[in-house]
This record gives C-alpha cells, structure tokens and sequence, in this order.
C-alpha cells in the first residue's frame, strides 16, 4: 500500500518543544487548521502537565498553519517526507489568543515597524552535540568533519530542500560538537527556522542511530551549546540602517537605542533566552559566553557583540555589520527570543537610551568603577535569580499576557523542584535527554 504523506500542525511551547498534530496532507484545509487545547501550553519539559498552570481540562483552540512557513523534510534516510507547517494558536473563531508565542513575536514586529519604521534581519546559530562514547576528534578539524559523515552533507542538503538556506557546517571545539548556520532572513522566518532546524538535526542522526543533543551542557564542566542570534536593522524599504561610519563601534544612533535596550533588560530576558536550570552553569566566567550585560566589539565573552566586517572584493560594510546576542541556548523558544530581542530594542529606541559603552577587551580586565559608569551589570547566576529579575522588571514582564506568564512560572518551578535533588551532572543529563 502506497503510504499517505502526512502533514504535521506545529507549534512550539514555552519549553521550546515542538508539539502539535499530524492530518494525512491531502485532508489538511489551511484555512481551519486543526484542533488544540489550552493546557497543552502547560506541559512542562520532562512531559507533564505543571501544577499552578491557569489551563485547566476546559476550552478549545486551534492550530492556523502561516502556508508561509510550511517546509517539506524530505531525504532523512528510513524516514517518509513530512510537510511541517508553522501554526499561530487561535480561538475558534480565529481571533488570536493572547498565550501564543509565536503571535508574540509577530505583535513585536508589527510595533517596531510601526513605531520606528524598522525592520529586523536575523539568523540563529545553533550548537549541539553528537552523543558519542568514542573519542573525540581534533576540535574544528577536518577530520571531525568528515567522521560525521553522511550526516554532514545529508543535513545540509536537508535543509536546502526544505527552504531553510544553510550557510555553514562544521565542527566546533567541544567533543563531538557540531555547528550549523543558515542565511539571515526576516525575523519571523528566522525564528521559524531555527524551531525546525533543531527537531529536523534530532530526527536525522536518530535515523543514523546517533542521538543529537542541543542541551546547554552534557557535563558540568564540558563545553556548552549555545544558540546565539544575530541580527540587524533595515528601514521599510529594506535598507540596511545598522551601520554609521562616523559614530563609535560604527553603530548607528537607532542600533545604539536598540542594543541599549537590549542590555538594559537583560537580566529579565534571560528568563526566556536562558530557561533552564543548567544554562547558568555554562554563562559562567571563561566559557566563551556570557556573565555581564555589555556590548564588546568582537568579543566572543560579551553578551552582546558587535560583529565583524570584511573589505575583500569590494564588499561594503553597510549591509554586513550586525549585533550577535549570545546569552541563549536551545531551552528558549526561538519566537519569544527573538520577540524579547525585538521589545527590548523597540524600548531602547522609544526611550531614546544612548549606545551602550563598546568594551575592547575581557570584562575581567575592566575595574568596578568602570563598569559603574559604563552601565555594565552582573547576570543573573541562576535560573531562579533570572526569574526574579522577569519579576523586578514590569516593562519585560508588562510585554506578556498575565496568564502566560502565570504557566510561564509555573513550568519553571515545576523543573526546579523536580532537579532540586540531583546534582549537577545528574541534571545535565536530564536536560539532554529531552532537548
């Protein structure tokens, strides 16, 4: 019997876990979607439905696929081509329901362009891990790169076919560790690729029986896996506005608003960026990412840095220049980050909030008065202080509706509590296995 290709409904929850409904393709009426329950936003990460949340057995939603996004995975060997569709969480009779993450990021786009007639580019470069008992090969080697084989090649093709514009694949310094970009796109798209470049990565080394983990950290003490977001401004006519010759970093005044937003809440915004308990141990000192809120010119420590450009071959540095946010990992959803990223920029310009102090060097090279002056504050060292500052912070925690933000919580202190015994190794562990 000829097998009926199936289309898959998706949308990704508060945990960053895809979930949604298969229909066979051919029934699937764009227009309707399908069904689903508002609950389901309060299934937490290790797959139970958390105490404290505000959805109960009652009430209907439905799932609206955006055609827009639709991506046929097709070439994952064993595996039938799936069609998997992008969906905003809407009432029955199509109004948007409030909770949706993925309407949260569309509203945030909506404003910025409003507000300030800008637009964002952006891209999300995803790190994960190959699990292997074996040893490592030489860190960003050619021989690490061709060990993952056919997987390598077989993924970059894989995301071509699907519209997803890969750019890089290589091996990165961790044992066994993998890195994939994909070409900037706007910002909806981008952060619709990165929800499903990270289950399409999972799904194709499971068919080479291989398990790929995007886990913050596998070992306490080994290298971690972040996801970093890149990204830069365009006015309404798609030119780009990141770049000023004439001002300090090159930074125009609106990126220098917006990126001071950034840093500015950011205390706040790692509750969502950095969402679980482990991604504190990996934003620690000497890690490669980041303890302090500043902006740092090419500064692979810095929370927020300002990317290089290159002069070869009559390239210009208009189009190239770009800020990378690199204080989140795979445990935050991709629409509420780049949302996050959105809102705090759109603050920055609408309080007309100066540049951030570009900082040159290692922060540990920079005194305590310095950073005084500079503005440069300490990172939350926890997952629980992250979550304080959400609650500190009424601007951040005003751009949410209140019942998302009550699961939100609830979700949190639900994976808290469950790892409260464990040590830290053990909750590595329990991270990998479910991102």
């Amino acid at each position: 019997m000829a097998e009926q290709e199936l289309a898959f409904l998706a949308t990704n929850d508060l945990c960053a876990i895809t979930r949604g409904r298969a229909m066979p393709l051919a029934q699937l009426d764009p227009a309707t979607g399908c069904g689903w329950v508002p609950a389901n936003l309060g299934v937490g990460a290790f797959g139970t439905i958390v105490e404290g949340s505000p959805f109960d057995a009652t009430g209907d939603l439905r799932l609206i696929p955006d055609q827009r996004s639709t991506a046929r995975i097709d070439g994952i060997p064993g595996r039938p081509p799936l069609t998997v569709m992008l969906a905003d969480i809407t009432h029955n009779d199509g109004g948007e329901w409030e909770c949706c993450p993925r309407t949260f990021l569309r509203h945030a786009i909506r404003d910025l362009e409003q507000e300030a007639g800008l637009q964002v580019l952006g891209a999300f470069e995803h790190e994960f891990m190959l699990a292997s008992a074996g040893p490592p090969e030489p860190p960003m080697s050619l021989q690490a790169m061709l060990r993952a084989e056919p997987l390598g090649t077989e993924l970059v093709g894989i995301l071509a076919n699907a519209g997803l514009q890969p750019e890089n694949w290589l091996a990165e310094y961790g044992a066994h560790q993998c890195e994939i970009t994909i070409a900037a796109t706007d910002a909806l798209t981008a952060a619709d690729r990165a929800v499903l470049l990270r289950d399409i990565v999972r799904n194709l080394a499971h068919a080479h029986g291989q398990r790929a983990t995007f886990a913050p950290l596998l070992e306490p003490e080994a290298v971690g896996n972040g996801v970093h977001v890149h990204f830069s401004l365009r006015d309404s006519s798609g030119r780009p506005v990141t770049y000023d010759g004439a001002r300090p970093g090159r930074l125009s005044a609106a990126a220098g608003a917006f990126a001071a937003g950034i840093v500015r809440h950011a205390p706040a915004l790692l509750a969502f960026t950095a969402a679980s308990e482990v991604s504190y141990l990996r934003l620690a000192p000497h890690r490669w990412s980041a303890t302090h809120a500043f902006l740092g010119r090419h500064n692979r420590e810095s929370m927020l840095r300002l990317c290089p450009t290159i002069d070869l071959a009559g390239r210009e540095p208009a189009g190239q220049l770009n800020l990378e946010f690199r204080a989140g990992d795979a445990t935050g959803n991709p629409w509420l980050v780049m949302g996050l990223l959105i809102r705090a920029g759109l603050e920055g310009i609408r309080t007309k909030l100066e540049a951030p102090a570009l900082i040159e060097g290692p922060i540990e090279e920079v005194g305590e008065e310095e950073q005084r002056r500079a503005g440069i504050i300490r990172l939350p060292g926890t997952l629980t202080d992250a979550l304080a500052a959400l609650e500190a912070d009424r601007v951040v925690s005003g751009w949410f509706a209140p019942d998302l933000l009550t699961v939100y919580r609830a979700l949190k202190r639900d994976e808290l509590r469950r790892l409260a015994e464990l040590d830290d190794a053990a909750k590595c562990l329990r991270y990998a296995d479910v991102y």
